[in-house]
């Protein structure tokens, strides 16, 4: 039996079980459940528009789980589905390298803003625990895998070098590729979807380096005083693409239940992708790799702010 009495301004839910004493079970706990800290509501301002929203996120939390014969399985799927999708996106660009439609120099970085945005994209497909982001971080985990043994000229594969190079030598992928498919792994691994940290790592990885050098090049033309290879423009795509990426997922992620949108993460995006923006502008990461700089900086900080 389950009696349900209302009293204002609180209610007793009550579950009588054979052979057991009934159980109460407390407001609280049902008010936690029919208000979910990860609910963005506060970012409006009526009734109509939050429950708009909730019933935007069961739609496309129900899409999501696709595979129902059990998390296992799930998980399993997710990694084939996921991991088709990045080995499709791939070959596109291996394509286009191979066919010349673009510059070599933009068609890397078109590889390195679309790959891990869409992989990000994914993550929803696998299952909450640990396992999903083991199985999740398994994609990237063996793309580094697949840049050893490139860059270590134990496999061929020119047209994947020549998208992935800034000059077609095979041994760059010891540097960037590989410290960006590190990257993407130990913020899947480590941080997962549940923690803006990670997230905001690969949106200033991805879309802020990704931009500053695609927007640099071709509006740059007054550099830094105290970097002549980086521009002011190119700063600006830096710090506004990585903040406004990081700002989508985290909406994005909320709408699913994973993380709590607020103003203060807004800020704390932000705080992150300026500090990377400053340290990928100074000399070091042009000694270094960018590749290597931003997504440290960014870990570091957004561990400190968010």
């Amino acid at each position: 039996m389950v009696q349900v009495k209302p009293v204002n301004p609180t209610f007793t839910l009550t579950l009588t079980l054979p052979h057991h004493t009934p159980i109460p079970i407390s407001n609280p706990i049902i008010s936690r459940l029919n208000h979910r800290p990860s609910s963005p509501s506060s970012f409006f301002s009526s009734a109509a528009a939050v429950d708009r929203f909730r019933r935007l996120r069961r739609s496309v939390r129900s899409s999501a789980m696709v595979f129902s014969a059990g998390p296992v399985v799930s998980d399993l799927c997710a990694v084939g589905l996921s991991g088709g999708i990045a080995v499709g996106l791939l070959q596109v660009w291996k394509e286009t390298a191979k066919r010349g439609i673009f510059d070599q120099k933009l068609n890397r970085k078109l590889v390195h803003v679309s790959i891990g945005l869409v992989f990000m994209l994914c993550w929803p497909l696998f299952s909450s625990g640990y396992r999903g982001a083991v199985l999740a971080g398994l994609i990237p985990g063996v793309n580094i895998i697949h840049m050893l043994l490139l860059g270590l000229g134990l496999l061929k594969d020119e047209a994947t070098v020549k998208s992935m190079s800034r000059y077609g030598n095979y041994r760059e992928l010891l540097k960037g590729p590989l410290y960006y498919a590190s990257t993407i792994t130990i913020a899947c691994m480590v941080f997962w979807r549940t923690s803006p940290i990670g997230m905001a790592a690969i949106c200033n990885l991805c879309a802020g380096d990704g931009f500053a050098d695609i927007i640099g090049r071709r509006f740059g033309h007054q550099k830094l005083p105290f970097n002549r290879s980086k521009s002011i423009v190119g700063s600006i795509a830096m710090a506004s693409a990585g903040f406004l990426a990081s700002v989508g997922y985290m909406f994005y992620f909320s709408w699913f239940g994973y993380i709590q949108a607020s103003w203060d993460m807004v800020f704390g995006v932000l705080i992150v992708s300026l500090a990377a923006t400053v340290v990928e502008s100074l000399p070091i990461s042009t000694d270094l790799d960018d590749n290597l700089t931003v997504p440290l900086t960014s870990l570091l900080v957004g561990i400190l702010v968010l």
